[in-house]
């Protein structure tokens, strides 16, 4: 990788999304739980969530991840609240989508999934990008089968 395609991937708005992410930190009573993690660099992302008639009512995400994968929960942590799992299910079949097969940019209000064009080149990258929708996808799942 050269370094000028380093500074792309890298961007200046990854790096801040990267720093700031919403409703980093763990539930004190999750109804669901999920912890997922890449095996091929050890980036992980657990998931809290509290569901109230099928959306999602509270939420929190220990991200322990590259900066790619920081800046997906980060676009995650924004719009999570409020959501259905089948918005956070096609949000994710979307994204794998948009990164592995060159698909179109998850639709609102998950649009700003588009700062990570750039890693669509970088297969060993995907699966951290993954990691937070993919969690929250698994305890949104977990608190519905509680229920």
């Amino acid at each position: 990788m050269s370094d000028s395609d380093l500074i792309k991937l890298y961007s200046t708005r990854i790096l801040a999304l990267a720093a700031d992410i919403p409703h980093h930190g763990r539930l004190s009573a999750p109804q669901g739980s999920a912890r997922r993690r890449s095996p091929l660099c050890g980036s992980t992302v657990t998931a809290d969530v509290v569901v109230k008639d099928g959306r999602i009512a509270d939420f929190a995400q220990d991200v322990k991840a590259c900066a790619l994968g920081q800046a997906s929960a980060s676009v995650l942590g924004s719009v999570a609240i409020g959501r259905t799992l089948p918005e956070l299910q096609s949000a994710r079949d979307a994204l794998r989508a948009m990164l592995k097969d060159g698909g179109p940019v998850p639709s609102a209000p998950f649009e700003a999934y588009e700062v990570l064009l750039p890693a669509r080149d970088y297969k060993n990258r995907h699966a951290s990008i993954l990691l937070a929708l993919e969690a929250i996808c698994e305890a949104t799942e977990t608190a519905q089968a509680a229920a």
